[in-house]
């Protein structure tokens, strides 16, 4: 089955054949659902601090980050290529009509002046056809202004990635997201000496545009904010790959006869987190940032996720050095049990059966791992995963983020939990990475293996199936200990399609 040029992909990819078979029997075997308990909410897994408790986690990470032995970075994935945000303008440059006919197109051409890179766009218009945007209006060439968006010789705006394009405007000029997510580590994520640490994960092909922008912009921000930036850039690492199938499950071949390798998606990043050196990280996606005058919900809730991560994480960190003495008593066993039970939400019936020190050593494998605080969003019906409490491969019950293909929709029960669900996952976590002695976690070990789910795509006009790996804040962060927080709906203001820049929040 395997050729030797097959084994030479491998090699290159640093890909085992192993992996490879393993893969191969996903297919054919597919993937479980998860078995839930219940939908997360306000009731059950998600805190909703008050005003003092508020003012108490703030606190804490003040206090936190005025300690100069700890290290910060803001993680953010920003590989992926703007291409979908502008699904209806492709559409509308292949249509068989030249002018705005749908309500979006119409829509995108009523607010054209108020996009950020009206400006930009305004000018190669100028270079590329003689004449302006509104000129080019005027005498019905609408699809000229949309492929100079798109195009190469224009904005080339169709295949850079949403980092890289201008989402809002200044007095002093546009903002990429790129500059908003730096912005944002200034206002949130300073360590005590003004150092500001963010990382990007980004696509071979982008490394150099966004290597430039940030060499431009980085001075004046450092400026402005009076701190010193470490921008690092990493990217999805080849072994992360995934085999792509037929619909029988037989490997793929492409024309050639090659094996077909497809990235793995956002758990794939999971190896770049495994990389960061740092004590808390923060994560959110490129996509997700506002214009400075709405910038304060967001900051303010960043660090109390920060300030509940540390709180819970000085707490474990002391149990864990109670239990490695080995002086403790059955009562400080019990705290520890109610700790993890009723901060850290996860519950194994079993618990009740345990002797004591079958118990310290369910406690320290417990206690003993990575920690995430993640903010959830009152559902306004938006797509994407939602919190739940799920059973794991060793019985307990703890939080997870779910998305819909890990659910049995089949089952009305389950469907009906997904359905009625409170809240929904806007991707904005803050990780704890090291355990108390002050040593990385190697985060793959604490993957779900069993959360991949398989998509269904096409290439060269075949059918093909293709193999997800466990989504980074679902899957791949499985056996880590989880909170939810909820947080407003201010903080979370994506850009899905091109429209989105034009609504109030972006402007």
């Amino acid at each position: 089955m395997i050729t030797e040029k097959d084994k030479d992909l491998l090699r290159q990819k640093g890909i085992s054949e192993e992996k490879l078979n393993a893969q191969l029997a996903c297919f054919a075997k597919g993937f479980p659902y998860l078995k839930l308990s219940a939908a997360a909410s306000i009731e059950k897994g998600i805190l909703s601090p008050n005003e003092e408790e508020v003012k108490h986690y703030l606190a804490a990470w003040e206090g936190y980050t005025a300690d100069m032995a700890h290290k910060v970075v803001k993680f953010v994935p920003a590989s992926g290529a703007a291409s979908r945000m502008f699904k209806d303008m492709f559409a509308f440059a292949d249509a068989d009509y030249d002018v705005p006919t749908t309500d979006f197109e119409k829509k995108f051409f009523e607010r054209i002046h108020d996009a950020a890179f009206y400006a930009d766009l305004d000018a190669a218009c100028q270079r590329l056809h003689g004449k302006g945007i509104d000129a080019l209006m005027a005498d019905d060439e609408y699809k000229a202004v949309v492929r100079t968006m798109l195009g190469k010789e224009g904005l080339n705006y169709g295949a850079l990635p949403k980092g890289l394009l201008k989402f809002h405007s200044y007095e002093n000029g546009a903002r990429t997201p790129l500059e908003e997510h730096l912005v944002e580590g200034a206002l949130y994520a300073r360590e005590k000496d003004g150092t500001v640490n963010v990382h990007f994960t980004v696509s071979p092909e982008h490394r150099a545009l966004f290597e430039a922008l940030v060499a431009k912009v980085v001075p004046g921000y450092e400026a402005h904010f009076g701190v010193t930036y470490h921008v690092s850039f990493s990217e999805q690492k080849p072994s992360t790959d995934t085999v792509a199938a037929n619909p029988d499950n037989t490997p793929f071949r492409t024309k050639d006869g090659s094996l077909l390798f497809r990235p793995g998606g956002h758990g794939a990043l999971i190896e770049n987190l495994n990389d960061i050196d740092a004590d808390v990280v923060f994560i959110k996606n490129i996509d997700n940032v506002v214009p400075d005058r709405l910038k304060d919900d967001t900051v303010k809730y960043k660090k109390l996720l920060a300030g509940v991560l540390v709180e819970l994480q000085a707490q474990a960190f002391a149990y864990l050095r109670k239990l490695e003495s080995g002086k403790y008593t059955m009562d400080e066993l019990r705290e520890m049990l109610q700790f993890v039970q009723k901060k850290l939400f996860t519950k194994n019936p079993e618990t009740k059966m345990l002797e004591d020190t079958e118990l310290a050593i369910y406690l320290q494998q417990k206690l003993n791992r990575p920690m995430r605080v993640c903010g959830m969003v009152r559902n306004v019906g938006e797509p994407g995963g939602g919190p739940f409490l799920a059973y794991n491969p060793d019985g307990t019950i703890s939080l997870q983020i779910l998305e819909s293909s890990q659910i049995d929709m089949d089952d009305p029960e389950k469907k009906a939990m997904f359905e009625k669900g409170t809240h929904f996952n806007p991707v904005d976590l803050v990780c704890a990475i090291k355990n108390y002695k002050g040593e990385a976690f190697d985060l793959p070990k604490y993957v779900d293996p069993q959360t991949g789910f398989i998509s269904h795509k096409s290439k060269d006009g075949k059918a093909l199936k293709a193999l997800e790996l466990p989504g980074l804040w679902n899957g791949a962060m499985s056996n880590w200990s989880t909170v939810f927080v909820e947080v407003p709906l201010s903080t979370f203001n994506p850009i899905k399609t091109v429209n989105d820049l034009y609504r109030e929040q972006h402007q």
